[in-house]
């Protein structure tokens, strides 16, 4: 059986991953067996922190209401709890930006779970 070299196709494969290596240190940038493990880790990393980024931002913005809410005298999971009995479906992100950007509109919303947490 005669050998079949690469050619055109492994130098178009290996075009890709340096292209995609681009940028990177050393011999990480340059040399194809280096650059391709450096990708492959790349790949690997972004898929994985694409994921973990969503969390990340939720645990933000309950930082920011748990913040703002303690300001008005009411802690985070009390608020959360309040608006949940009084049907208010707001999600955490506009809740935090709202907390942040629009602190008249926020301290209303606060007002009103107050006064639902309240025995009346």
């Amino acid at each position: 059986m005669p050998r079949v070299k690469g050619g055109v196709v492994n130098r178009r494969r290996h075009k890709k991953i340096l292209k995609m290596a681009e940028g990177f240190r050393g011999g990480r940038g340059k040399r194809f067996i280096h650059a391709n493990e450096a990708v492959l880790h790349a790949l690997y990393h972004s898929y994985r922190h694409r994921r973990e980024k969503k969390r990340d931002f939720r645990r933000l913005w309950i930082v920011r209401l748990n913040a703002a809410c303690r300001a008005e005298g009411i802690s985070y999971s009390s608020f959360i709890r309040a608006l949940t009995k009084l049907g208010i479906k707001l999600n955490r992100k506009l809740l935090a930006d709202m907390a942040v950007g629009e602190p008249e509109v926020f301290r209303s919303l606060v007002e009103k779970a107050k006064s639902a947490l309240s025995p009346a």
